[in-house]
């Protein structure tokens, strides 16, 4: 017998039909993540473009608060860990106990990051800078809060496999979609390290 393919999945003993279904469901997956690589890609060329529009509003140095940031880099980071915890409580805890557990932990430390940024803007609108006042900010607000909305899908995805863990248990169907939600996951965490050190760290320097 060959050794098995997808040995993190767990489909089955021999990986037959269930693994020839998982990689055509995750191949599927890894074109729509390179589309959005590409999405991604022309937002942060337009923030690069951008960069200096600031028609004499304030600039980074003025309205980032690094400490609020590193602390939703950390959340966000923790958040890819947990996740990978998660993936391992799929493959070698056959209760699911451990797995929702995980799952909750990540979607708790997304929500966290989620509330951080969005006091962020909140303090940035009250000094008046909101996404009108200059070709910056609207840069800025487009290329964070397209990153804000990718958690929140992810938030909601997490959400329904919560729901599908519990009311259909780890089926082969099911470990696919969390093999894909954490491909999602993860690839969020490597467009924030982009954006944390492009706009932040970059906005300061």
């Amino acid at each position: 017998m060959s050794a098995p393919v997808h040995p993190g999945l767990n489909l089955g003993p021999v990986h037959g039909t269930a693994h020839d279904q998982a990689e055509i469901a995750v191949f599927g997956f890894w074109v729509f993540i390179m589309s959005d690589v590409i999405t991604f890609g022309m937002v942060f060329a337009t923030y690069a473009t951008m960069r200096h529009a600031l028609a004499g509003g304030p600039g980074p140095a003025d309205l980032f608060d690094l400490t609020s940031v590193a602390l939703q880099t950390t959340l966000l980071l923790t958040s890819s860990l947990t996740f990978g915890f998660a993936s391992l409580a799929m493959k070698h805890r056959p209760d699911r106990s451990r797995l929702v557990v995980w799952l909750i932990l990540t979607a708790l430390l997304g929500l966290g990051f989620l509330g951080l940024e969005l006091h962020d803007f909140a303090d940035m609108a009250a000094q008046g800078a909101t996404p009108q006042r200059s070709g910056w900010l609207s840069s800025f607000y487009a290329l964070v809060g397209l990153h804000g909305l990718h958690v929140t899908a992810g938030l909601i995805w997490i959400g329904v496999m919560l729901w599908q863990v519990q009311a259909v248990g780890l089926t082969n169907a099911v470990k696919t979609r969390i093999l894909r939600l954490g491909l999602y996951w993860h690839f969020l965490d490597i467009i924030w390290i982009g954006i944390f050190s492009t706009v932040f760290l970059g906005g300061v320097a």
